[in-house]
C-alpha cells in the first residue's frame, strides 16, 4: 500500500467525524473573521452582519439545544433554542446599529466592538482570505466547516510530510499524523479562528528545517520556513515574530552545542537562524511601517476588557502581577490533571532522538508559551491560545516510539520469516 493511501484515508475518516458537529464551534472572535471574509466576497456591512449573526446566533442556539437535552431536571422543557436565537440577534443587532449610526463603516470588518479592539482583526488578513473561497462556494454554514476540515486535515499531513523528512517510518508518520487529529490541536484546528492556520504553518516552517537539516532540498528548506514566516504576518503577525526569535534561539544554541564539542555548527543551522532572525526583524519593521497595534496596545485590551473600561494608568505593572497569578494557577491546573504535562515530557523524550530538529521543534512550541504568555487569560476558549506547544508530543510521541515500531514492523535483516500457516 502506498503511504498516501492511509494518509488519505485517515483525513477522510477525521472528516466525517467532524459531521458530528457542523456547528457551535465558534468563538465571539469568530464573528471578526467571518465579517471580513464576507466582505472579501463583496457583502456590504448589512449583508456581511446579517449572515454573521444569523451564524453565530445559531450556533448559540445549537448548543442550548444540546445542553438542555441532558440537563437532569429541564431536558423535558420546551426547547430553548428559538429563544436564544432570538435574544441573540437582538444583543448582537442593538451594538452593531449603534455603532453604523456613529459612522462605523470603514474597514472589512463589521463593527461588533469598539473601534481600538476591531483594529486587531483588520491587520490579520490571512485567514479571511483562505476563508472567504468556502464560504462562497459552500455558504457560510458548510462554508467554515469546510475550511475547518481542510486547514486540520492539511495540518496532519504536514505533521506525515516532517517525520518522513527525518526519515521516520511510515507507520511511525502517520501516528504523528492522527495526533495531531485527535490531541487538542485538531479540535482547536477546526474552530474558525487563525489556530488552525498558526499550526499549518507553523508545522510547514518545521518541515522545512527537517529537509535543511537533513542536507536534502535545502534551498526548498529554506523557502518553506521564510514562506510560512511571511504567510503568519499575514495571519497573526505576533506569531511570525515569536516563530522568527525562537528559530534564531534553536540555531544559535545548536551552534553552540556543537561549538563546545569541537564541531562546525554546519550550514543548514546557521541558515535556518538567519532565516528567524529575518522573519523576527522583518516583523518588527514591517509591523511598524504599517501602524499595527503595538504590544501596549494589545496590553490596555487584555486589561480593560477589549476597551470597555479606561485605560490602565500602570498598565505593565498589572500585567506582570497577573502573569504571576496566572502561571501559579496554570500549574496547579496541570499538576491537579497532569495529560498536557506528560504529553510534553514525552515529546521531549522523543525530540532528543533528532537533536538538532529537536531543538527547533521545542523552540516552535515554546510559541505557544509566549503566545499565552502575551494574553494570561485562564478561561479563554479551551486553552486555544496554547495549543501550539502541542506540536512537541505531536512530533515527538512518534519519534519516542519509532525504534519500538521498527522492531515490530520490520524485520531484522538476515532474521528467517515465519511462513503463513
Amino acid at each position: 500500500m502506498r503511504p498516501r493511501t492511509p494518509v488519505l484515508l485517515l483525513a477522510a475518516v477525521f472528516a466525517l467525524l467532524q459531521l458530528a458537529n457542523v456547528t457551535g464551534r465558534d468563538t465571539p472572535d469568530s464573528k471578526n473573521y467571518l465579517s471580513y471574509a464576507l466582505s472579501l466576497t463583496g457583502a456590504d456591512k448589512r449583508e456581511a452582519a446579517t449572515a454573521t449573526i444569523d451564524y453565530f446566533c445559531a450556533g448559540r442556539a445549537s448548543i442550548a439545544h444540546r445542553e438542555q437535552n441532558v440537563d437532569v431536571v429541564r431536558f423535558h422543557a420546551p426547547d430553548p433554542a428559538p429563544r436564544v436565537m432570538r435574544e441573540c440577534r437582538e444583543q448582537e443587532w442593538r451594538q452593531v446599529e449603534a455603532m453604523l449610526a456613529a459612522g462605523r463603516t470603514g474597514g472589512h470588518t463589521v463593527p461588533f466592538m469598539p473601534e481600538r479592539f476591531m483594529r486587531i482583526f483588520e491587520v490579520r488578513p490571512g485567514y479571511p482570505v483562505f476563508l472567504a473561497p468556502f464560504v462562497a462556494l459552500f455558504g457560510v454554514v458548510w462554508g467554515v466547516w469546510a475550511a475547518g476540515v481542510a486547514v486540520t486535515c492539511a495540518g496532519g499531513v504536514l505533521a506525515f510530510l516532517v517525520l518522513r523528512a527525518l526519515a521516520v517510518s511510515v507507520p511511525s508518520a502517520l501516528t504523528g499524523q492522527a495526533l495531531f487529529m485527535v490531541l487538542p490541536c485538531g479540535t482547536t484546528a477546526m474552530r474558525p479562528m487563525t489556530e488552525g492556520l498558526l499550526l499549518a504553518l507553523t508545522l510547514a516552517a518545521l518541515w522545512g528545517c527537517a529537509l535543511v537539516l537533513r542536507g536534502r532540498r535545502t534551498r526548498a528548506g529554506l523557502a518553506l520556513v521564510g514562506g510560512a514566516l511571511l504567510a503568519l504576518f499575514t495571519v497573526k503577525h505576533s506569531q511570525a515574530l515569536f516563530l522568527g526569535l525562537c528559530l534564531a534561539g534553536a540555531g544559535a544554541a545548536v551552534a553552540v552545542r556543537r561549538r563546545s564539542r569541537g564541531l562546525p555548527p554546519g550550514r543548514g543551522v546557521v541558515a535556518l537562524a538567519g532565516v528567524g532572525c529575518a522573519g523576527l526583524l522583518g516583523t518588527v519593521l514591517l509591523a511598524r511601517l504599517a501602524h499595527y497595534p503595538s504590544v501596549s496596545e494589545s496590553v490596555q485590551d487584555l486589561l480593560t476588557g477589549h476597551f470597555a473600561r479606561p485605560d490602565r494608568e500602570r498598565p505593565w505593572a498589572e500585567f506582570l502581577q497577573l502573569q504571576g497569578n496566572f502561571w501559579t494557577e496554570w500549574l496547579r491546573r496541570q499538576l491537579w490533571e497532569p495529560v498536557f504535562v506528560a504529553f510534553l515530557a514525552a515529546g521531549v523524550l522523543g525530540a532528543r532522538r533528532r537533536p538538532a530538529f529537536g531543538a527547533f521543534l521545542v523552540a516552535a512550541a515554546c510559541t505557544g508559551f509566549l503566545n499565552q504568555a502575551g494574553h494570561p487569560d485562564i478561561g479563554i476558549w479551551g486553552d486555544r491560545l496554547i495549543t501550539l506547544a502541542w506540536l512537541l508530543p505531536v512530533l515527538g510521541v512518534p519519534l519516542l516510539l519509532e525504534p519500538a515500531v521498527r522492531r515490530a514492523v520490520v524485520p531484522a535483516q538476515g532474521a528467517p520469516v515465519e511462513p503463513a500457516r
